[in-house]
Protein backbone atom coordinates (compact mmCIF):
# COMPACT_ATOMS: atom_id res chain seq x y z
CA UNK A 1 0.00 0.00 0.00
CA UNK A 2 1.26 3.45 -0.81
CA UNK A 3 2.13 5.73 2.10
CA UNK A 4 0.21 9.00 2.27
CA UNK A 5 3.44 10.97 1.69
CA UNK A 6 4.05 9.30 -1.67
CA UNK A 7 3.68 11.66 -4.67
CA UNK A 8 2.24 10.32 -7.89
CA UNK A 9 4.49 10.75 -10.90
CA UNK A 10 3.15 12.48 -13.97
CA UNK A 11 0.85 10.15 -15.89
CA UNK A 12 1.92 7.46 -13.46
CA UNK A 13 1.46 3.91 -14.26
CA UNK A 14 0.52 2.40 -17.52
CA UNK A 15 0.87 -1.37 -17.48
CA UNK A 16 3.32 -3.96 -18.75
CA UNK A 17 3.47 -5.97 -21.96
CA UNK A 18 4.76 -9.37 -20.93
CA UNK A 19 5.85 -10.16 -24.46
CA UNK A 20 7.69 -6.90 -25.09
CA UNK A 21 11.44 -6.79 -25.34
CA UNK A 22 13.42 -7.03 -22.13
CA UNK A 23 16.39 -5.39 -23.86
CA UNK A 24 16.04 -1.77 -25.03
CA UNK A 25 16.17 -1.49 -28.79
CA UNK A 26 15.49 -5.18 -29.48
CA UNK A 27 12.26 -6.75 -30.67
CA UNK A 28 11.03 -10.17 -29.48
CA UNK A 29 12.03 -11.78 -32.77
CA UNK A 30 15.63 -10.52 -32.61
CA UNK A 31 18.34 -13.11 -32.05
CA UNK A 32 20.01 -12.65 -28.67
CA UNK A 33 22.55 -15.45 -29.04
CA UNK A 34 23.48 -18.53 -31.06
CA UNK A 35 24.57 -21.92 -29.82
CA UNK A 36 26.11 -23.48 -32.87
CA UNK A 37 23.47 -23.03 -35.57
CA UNK A 38 20.64 -22.70 -33.02
CA UNK A 39 19.41 -19.12 -32.57
CA UNK A 40 17.99 -17.99 -29.23
CA UNK A 41 15.56 -15.10 -29.58
CA UNK A 42 14.69 -12.31 -27.19
CA UNK A 43 11.18 -13.77 -27.03
CA UNK A 44 12.61 -17.04 -25.73
CA UNK A 45 14.53 -15.16 -23.06
CA UNK A 46 11.41 -13.31 -21.98
CA UNK A 47 9.35 -16.51 -21.97
CA UNK A 48 11.95 -18.26 -19.80
CA UNK A 49 12.26 -15.25 -17.48
CA UNK A 50 8.50 -15.05 -17.14
CA UNK A 51 8.31 -18.79 -16.43
CA UNK A 52 10.99 -18.51 -13.73
CA UNK A 53 9.77 -15.28 -12.07
CA UNK A 54 6.77 -13.62 -13.68
CA UNK A 55 6.46 -10.94 -11.00
CA UNK A 56 10.10 -9.89 -11.34
CA UNK A 57 9.84 -9.67 -15.11
CA UNK A 58 6.61 -7.70 -14.96
CA UNK A 59 7.97 -5.22 -12.44
CA UNK A 60 11.23 -4.74 -14.37
CA UNK A 61 9.54 -4.12 -17.71
CA UNK A 62 7.03 -1.82 -15.98
CA UNK A 63 9.80 0.27 -14.45
CA UNK A 64 11.55 0.56 -17.79
CA UNK A 65 8.43 1.85 -19.49
CA UNK A 66 7.45 4.15 -16.62
CA UNK A 67 10.92 5.66 -16.51
CA UNK A 68 10.96 6.33 -20.24
CA UNK A 69 7.42 7.72 -20.23
CA UNK A 70 8.12 10.01 -17.27
CA UNK A 71 11.26 11.28 -19.00
CA UNK A 72 9.30 11.86 -22.21
CA UNK A 73 6.58 13.81 -20.41
CA UNK A 74 9.20 15.89 -18.61
CA UNK A 75 10.98 16.79 -21.85
CA UNK A 76 7.70 17.69 -23.59
CA UNK A 77 6.61 19.77 -20.60
CA UNK A 78 9.93 21.66 -20.56
CA UNK A 79 9.58 22.45 -24.27
CA UNK A 80 6.01 23.70 -23.92
CA UNK A 81 6.78 25.78 -20.84
CA UNK A 82 9.87 27.33 -22.43
CA UNK A 83 7.84 28.46 -25.45
CA UNK A 84 4.97 29.85 -23.34
CA UNK A 85 7.38 31.63 -20.98
CA UNK A 86 9.21 33.20 -23.93
CA UNK A 87 5.95 34.68 -25.22
CA UNK A 88 5.33 36.23 -21.78
CA UNK A 89 8.88 37.53 -21.45
CA UNK A 90 9.47 35.41 -18.35
CA UNK A 91 11.89 32.70 -17.32
CA UNK A 92 10.36 29.23 -17.33
CA UNK A 93 10.59 29.10 -13.52
CA UNK A 94 8.82 32.44 -13.07
CA UNK A 95 6.14 31.51 -15.58
CA UNK A 96 5.35 28.19 -13.88
CA UNK A 97 5.33 29.77 -10.43
CA UNK A 98 2.87 32.44 -11.52
CA UNK A 99 0.57 29.98 -13.28
CA UNK A 100 0.58 27.45 -10.43
CA UNK A 101 -0.21 30.14 -7.84
CA UNK A 102 -3.31 31.10 -9.86
CA UNK A 103 -4.56 27.53 -10.03
CA UNK A 104 -3.71 25.99 -6.64
CA UNK A 105 -6.32 26.78 -3.98
CA UNK A 106 -5.18 27.27 -0.36
CA UNK A 107 -5.47 24.30 1.99
CA UNK A 108 -8.02 24.83 4.76
CA UNK A 109 -7.95 23.55 8.34
CA UNK A 110 -11.10 21.56 7.59
CA UNK A 111 -9.35 19.75 4.73
CA UNK A 112 -6.38 18.91 6.95
CA UNK A 113 -8.73 17.50 9.59
CA UNK A 114 -10.65 15.48 7.00
CA UNK A 115 -7.43 14.02 5.61
CA UNK A 116 -6.22 13.12 9.09
CA UNK A 117 -9.46 11.34 9.91
CA UNK A 118 -9.55 9.48 6.59
CA UNK A 119 -5.98 8.26 7.08
CA UNK A 120 -5.87 7.87 10.85
CA UNK A 121 -4.61 4.33 10.56
CA UNK A 122 -1.41 5.67 8.96
CA UNK A 123 -0.74 8.32 11.60
CA UNK A 124 1.08 5.98 14.01
CA UNK A 125 -0.88 7.25 16.98
CA UNK A 126 0.12 10.89 16.43
CA UNK A 127 -2.42 13.61 17.20
CA UNK A 128 -3.96 15.92 14.62
CA UNK A 129 -1.96 18.82 16.04
CA UNK A 130 1.30 16.92 15.61
CA UNK A 131 0.52 15.75 12.08
CA UNK A 132 -1.13 18.94 10.78
CA UNK A 133 2.07 20.61 9.46
CA UNK A 134 3.11 17.49 7.50
CA UNK A 135 -0.40 16.95 6.16
CA UNK A 136 -0.64 20.60 5.13
CA UNK A 137 2.67 20.42 3.26
CA UNK A 138 1.53 17.24 1.54
CA UNK A 139 -1.82 18.72 0.47
CA UNK A 140 -0.15 21.92 -0.75
CA UNK A 141 2.34 19.89 -2.76
CA UNK A 142 -0.46 17.72 -4.12
CA UNK A 143 -2.38 20.77 -5.31
CA UNK A 144 0.69 22.35 -6.83
CA UNK A 145 1.44 19.12 -8.70
CA UNK A 146 -2.16 19.02 -9.96
CA UNK A 147 -1.91 22.67 -11.01
CA UNK A 148 1.31 22.00 -12.94
CA UNK A 149 -0.31 19.05 -14.65
CA UNK A 150 -3.35 21.16 -15.58
CA UNK A 151 -1.03 23.85 -16.96
CA UNK A 152 0.88 21.36 -19.09
CA UNK A 153 -2.37 19.85 -20.37
CA UNK A 154 -3.57 23.32 -21.40
CA UNK A 155 -0.29 24.02 -23.17
CA UNK A 156 -0.49 20.70 -24.98
CA UNK A 157 -4.00 21.47 -26.23
CA UNK A 158 -2.97 24.86 -27.57
CA UNK A 159 0.54 23.95 -28.71
CA UNK A 160 2.06 21.82 -31.45
CA UNK A 161 0.80 18.31 -32.02
CA UNK A 162 2.50 15.87 -29.65
CA UNK A 163 2.51 12.32 -31.02
CA UNK A 164 3.78 9.64 -28.68
CA UNK A 165 5.38 6.90 -30.75
CA UNK A 166 6.24 4.58 -27.86
CA UNK A 167 4.27 1.34 -27.83
CA UNK A 168 2.01 1.26 -24.79
CA UNK A 169 2.78 -1.86 -22.74
CA UNK A 170 -0.08 -4.03 -21.56
CA UNK A 171 -0.82 -6.94 -19.29
CA UNK A 172 -3.11 -9.76 -20.27
CA UNK A 173 -5.34 -10.16 -17.20
CA UNK A 174 -7.41 -13.37 -17.37
CA UNK A 175 -11.05 -13.04 -16.35
CA UNK A 176 -13.51 -15.65 -15.15
CA UNK A 177 -17.29 -15.72 -15.10
CA UNK A 178 -17.18 -15.48 -11.31
CA UNK A 179 -15.34 -12.15 -11.21
CA UNK A 180 -17.71 -9.45 -9.90
CA UNK A 181 -18.27 -6.88 -12.63
CA UNK A 182 -20.53 -4.01 -13.54
CA UNK A 183 -21.14 -2.54 -16.98
CA UNK A 184 -21.50 -3.78 -20.52
CA UNK A 185 -19.57 -7.04 -21.02
CA UNK A 186 -18.86 -5.88 -24.59
CA UNK A 187 -17.62 -2.43 -23.54
CA UNK A 188 -14.60 -1.21 -25.52
CA UNK A 189 -12.75 -0.43 -22.28
CA UNK A 190 -12.44 -2.81 -19.34
CA UNK A 191 -11.04 -1.68 -15.98
CA UNK A 192 -9.82 -4.53 -13.77
CA UNK A 193 -9.27 -3.39 -10.20
CA UNK A 194 -7.08 -5.33 -7.78
CA UNK A 195 -8.32 -4.05 -4.45
CA UNK A 196 -8.54 -4.52 -0.68
CA UNK A 197 -11.61 -3.65 1.41
CA UNK A 198 -9.47 -2.43 4.32
CA UNK A 199 -7.17 -0.22 2.21
CA UNK A 200 -7.81 3.53 2.65
CA UNK A 201 -6.49 4.26 -0.84
CA UNK A 202 -8.95 1.77 -2.34
CA UNK A 203 -11.66 3.69 -0.49
CA UNK A 204 -10.23 6.91 -1.92
CA UNK A 205 -10.37 5.68 -5.53
CA UNK A 206 -13.89 4.21 -5.24
CA UNK A 207 -15.70 7.53 -5.98
CA UNK A 208 -13.37 8.09 -8.94
CA UNK A 209 -14.33 4.73 -10.44
CA UNK A 210 -18.01 5.48 -9.84
CA UNK A 211 -17.59 8.80 -11.65
CA UNK A 212 -15.97 6.99 -14.56
CA UNK A 213 -18.90 4.57 -14.76
CA UNK A 214 -21.37 7.45 -14.64
CA UNK A 215 -19.60 9.54 -17.28
CA UNK A 216 -18.61 6.80 -19.72
CA UNK A 217 -21.68 4.58 -19.37
CA UNK A 218 -21.70 1.53 -21.64
CA UNK A 219 -18.21 2.38 -22.90
CA UNK A 220 -16.62 0.96 -19.76
CA UNK A 221 -16.83 -2.18 -17.67
CA UNK A 222 -15.40 -2.50 -14.14
CA UNK A 223 -14.19 -5.86 -12.82
CA UNK A 224 -13.16 -6.59 -9.22
CA UNK A 225 -10.17 -8.74 -8.25
CA UNK A 226 -9.19 -9.47 -4.65
CA UNK A 227 -5.75 -8.45 -3.45
CA UNK A 228 -5.91 -8.23 0.36
CA UNK A 229 -2.68 -6.97 1.92
CA UNK A 230 -3.01 -9.21 4.95
CA UNK A 231 0.23 -8.14 6.65
CA UNK A 232 -1.15 -4.65 7.22
CA UNK A 233 -4.89 -5.29 6.75
CA UNK A 234 -5.73 -8.38 8.81
CA UNK A 235 -9.49 -8.13 8.17
CA UNK A 236 -9.17 -7.73 4.40
CA UNK A 237 -9.03 -11.41 3.46
CA UNK A 238 -12.26 -12.34 5.24
CA UNK A 239 -13.88 -9.19 3.85
CA UNK A 240 -12.92 -10.38 0.38
CA UNK A 241 -14.61 -13.73 1.07
CA UNK A 242 -17.69 -11.85 2.29
CA UNK A 243 -17.84 -9.89 -0.94
CA UNK A 244 -18.16 -13.12 -2.91
CA UNK A 245 -20.80 -14.41 -0.50
CA UNK A 246 -22.77 -11.26 -1.33
CA UNK A 247 -22.14 -11.88 -5.03
CA UNK A 248 -23.77 -15.29 -4.64
CA UNK A 249 -26.98 -13.38 -3.94
CA UNK A 250 -26.44 -10.85 -6.72
CA UNK A 251 -25.49 -7.94 -4.47
CA UNK A 252 -21.71 -7.67 -4.67
CA UNK A 253 -21.61 -3.97 -5.51
CA UNK A 254 -24.15 -2.99 -2.87
CA UNK A 255 -22.09 -4.90 -0.32
CA UNK A 256 -18.87 -3.44 -1.78
CA UNK A 257 -20.18 0.07 -1.05
CA UNK A 258 -21.31 -0.97 2.43
CA UNK A 259 -17.84 -2.28 3.36
CA UNK A 260 -16.03 0.78 2.03
CA UNK A 261 -18.45 2.93 4.00
CA UNK A 262 -17.57 1.04 7.18
CA UNK A 263 -13.85 0.26 6.86
CA UNK A 264 -13.29 0.25 10.61
CA UNK A 265 -15.90 -2.45 11.12
CA UNK A 266 -14.72 -5.51 9.20
CA UNK A 267 -14.63 -8.23 11.85
CA UNK A 268 -16.67 -11.36 10.97
CA UNK A 269 -19.64 -10.22 13.09
CA UNK A 270 -19.49 -6.82 11.38
CA UNK A 271 -19.49 -8.47 7.96
CA UNK A 272 -22.69 -10.30 8.90
CA UNK A 273 -24.27 -7.06 10.13
CA UNK A 274 -23.42 -5.39 6.83
CA UNK A 275 -25.07 -8.28 4.97
CA UNK A 276 -28.35 -7.57 6.75
CA UNK A 277 -27.97 -3.85 6.03
CA UNK A 278 -27.97 -4.42 2.26
CA UNK A 279 -30.88 -6.88 2.34
CA UNK A 280 -29.06 -10.18 1.93
CA UNK A 281 -30.45 -13.48 3.13
CA UNK A 282 -28.52 -13.49 6.40
CA UNK A 283 -28.71 -17.23 7.03
CA UNK A 284 -27.35 -18.04 3.60
CA UNK A 285 -24.69 -15.35 3.88
CA UNK A 286 -23.54 -16.47 7.34
CA UNK A 287 -23.24 -20.09 6.25
CA UNK A 288 -21.17 -19.00 3.25
CA UNK A 289 -18.87 -16.84 5.36
CA UNK A 290 -18.44 -19.34 8.21
CA UNK A 291 -17.52 -22.13 5.78
CA UNK A 292 -14.87 -20.00 4.01
CA UNK A 293 -16.57 -21.02 0.77
CA UNK A 294 -14.74 -18.40 -1.28
CA UNK A 295 -11.33 -18.41 0.41
CA UNK A 296 -9.75 -20.05 -2.62
CA UNK A 297 -11.20 -17.37 -4.91
CA UNK A 298 -9.55 -14.67 -2.79
CA UNK A 299 -6.25 -16.57 -2.79
CA UNK A 300 -6.48 -16.91 -6.57
CA UNK A 301 -6.83 -13.13 -6.88
CA UNK A 302 -3.70 -12.59 -4.81
CA UNK A 303 -1.75 -15.17 -6.83
CA UNK A 304 -2.89 -13.70 -10.12
CA UNK A 305 -2.05 -10.15 -9.06
CA UNK A 306 1.37 -11.23 -7.84
CA UNK A 307 2.15 -12.84 -11.20
CA UNK A 308 1.19 -9.56 -12.85
CA UNK A 309 3.57 -7.58 -10.65
CA UNK A 310 0.87 -6.05 -8.42
CA UNK A 311 2.44 -5.02 -5.11
CA UNK A 312 0.11 -2.29 -3.86
CA UNK A 313 -3.57 -1.41 -3.84
CA UNK A 314 -5.43 -0.17 -5.66
CA UNK A 315 -3.92 -1.29 -8.96
CA UNK A 316 -6.22 -0.97 -11.99
CA UNK A 317 -5.60 -2.37 -15.47
CA UNK A 318 -7.32 -0.34 -18.19
CA UNK A 319 -7.44 -2.61 -21.22
CA UNK A 320 -4.27 -4.12 -19.78
CA UNK A 321 -2.58 -0.77 -19.08
CA UNK A 322 -1.51 -0.52 -15.47
CA UNK A 323 -2.64 2.43 -13.35
CA UNK A 324 -1.27 2.04 -9.82
CA UNK A 325 -2.45 3.96 -6.78
CA UNK A 326 -5.44 6.15 -6.04
CA UNK A 327 -4.96 8.25 -9.16
CA UNK A 328 -7.17 11.17 -10.10
CA UNK A 329 -10.16 11.02 -12.41
CA UNK A 330 -8.15 13.00 -14.99
CA UNK A 331 -5.41 10.37 -15.19
CA UNK A 332 -7.91 7.53 -15.59
CA UNK A 333 -9.88 9.54 -18.16
CA UNK A 334 -6.76 10.25 -20.21
CA UNK A 335 -5.99 6.52 -20.48
CA UNK A 336 -9.63 5.63 -21.22
CA UNK A 337 -9.87 8.30 -23.92
CA UNK A 338 -6.73 6.95 -25.57
CA UNK A 339 -8.22 3.47 -25.56
CA UNK A 340 -11.52 4.69 -27.03
CA UNK A 341 -9.59 6.52 -29.76
CA UNK A 342 -7.80 3.26 -30.62
CA UNK A 343 -11.16 1.49 -31.02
Amino acid sequence: MMTFMTRAVLLAAVGTLLSCSSVPGQSPSDVAARVGDRPITVRELDDRWRSADAADQAETVQKLYDGRRAALESIVADMLVAEAAKERGLSPEAYVSAEVSKRAKPVTDAEVTAFYQANIGQMQGQSLEAMAPAITRYLIQQREDAARLALINELRKGGPDVRVMMEVPRFEVPLSDGDPSVGNSNAPVTLIEFSDFQCPYCLQVAPTLKKIRANYGDKVRLVWKDFPLTQIHPQAFKAGEAGHCAADQGKFWEYHDQLFGNQRALQPDDLKTHAAAVGLNVGQFNACLDSSKHAEVVRDGVAQGTRLGVNSTPTVFVNGRRVAGAQSYEIFAAVIDEELARK
